[in-house]
């Protein structure tokens, strides 16, 4: 099971979430709903989809302190749940449960649009070396929990901010002067326990990349025909990256050219909504 963990960050973005939604109170739910009235609700899937996004669930309950409803979880982060299942009971005063529904669902539903769609990707590559990774398109605030999704849905994180790693990229590469002059740079100026990554755009810059002692090479835009001679030429010298132009319906020919890793910015930065509700079940 993936392993989630909250930060003082996730925290404030919750509050935040509750305020930006509640504000100085519930006015419909307090109007209509006798306020002691307890039950049940569900949370159901309206789709096919991989579930992610229980343990911040629980986090924003946390947060919300005395009075909260209580979850049962009947799926776990990870898991393909079918259309029409109930993944979670949510139990107490129906007053709450009607004023987190929307908070607790547009969490819900973000995350495991991210997790279905890398699951997606992760099934078309199956049976090949190629791992497919995430980017630093992410929802602003969002990234701790963009990239656990990604995570439960069987990808790969690549760097979570600037401070994890050099990737010097054709802006980089501008103003510095080039490539080796970018990598004899990071080389003397880096931490040097990150790898240092080039982003190139040809063979010409592949091989000034390999030339230079880069540790992982991205490939943008050469597709999968350009994928296979890149990996032919480079033989092993550095880790590969592919990207740009990658979609569901091409990622499998990526893969088959021989790349080791398969980076898409649309996991994140273009994810649908899953379609989640939460049903009234019994008072």
């Amino acid at each position: 099971m993936t392993s989630f963990t909250p930060t003082p960050a996730l925290d404030a973005l919750l509050d935040l979430a509750l305020t930006e939604d509640v504000g100085t109170g519930d006015v419909t739910t307090d109007a209509t709903v006798p306020p002691d009235l307890q039950g049940v609700a569900h949370i159901e899937a309206r789709q096919r989809l991989v579930l992610c996004g229980a343990p911040v669930v629980d986090r924003l309950l946390a947060r919300r302190g005395a009075g909260a409803p209580a979850v049962e979880w009947l799926a776990r982060d990870g898991d393909l749940v079918e259309k029409g299942s109930v993944v979670a009971r949510l139990q107490g005063r129906f007053a709450d449960i009607l004023t987190l529904e929307r908070t607790v669902l547009n969490l819900l539903q973000r995350m495991s649009g991210v997790a279905t769609g890398t699951r997606a990707y992760v099934d078309a590559v199956a049976g090949t070396r190629a791992r497919i990774v995430d980017t630093r398109k992410t929802l602003p605030g969002w990234r701790l929990l963009d990239k656990y999704a990604v995570r439960v849905g069987g990808g790969t994180n690549h760097r979570a901010a600037l401070d994890g790693g050099v990737l010097i990229k054709d802006n980089h590469l501008a103003v510095a002067g080039g490539v080796t002059a970018a990598v004899a740079a990071a080389r003397r100026h880096a931490p040097h326990v990150l790898r240092i990554e080039v982003e190139v755009e040809d063979e010409a810059g592949l091989d000034a990349a390999l030339a230079a002692g880069a540790d992982v090479v991205m490939l943008d835009n050469f597709g999968p025909d350009g994928v296979r001679r890149a990996v032919e030429r480079t033989a092993g010298r550095a880790v590969l990256e592919a990207s740009g132009g990658i979609t569901l319906a091409n990622v499998r020919a990526f893969a088959e050219a021989g790349v080791d890793v398969i980076s898409v910015g649309a996991l994140t930065h273009s994810a649908p909504a899953a379609d989640l509700a939460i049903e009234i079940a019994r008072a």
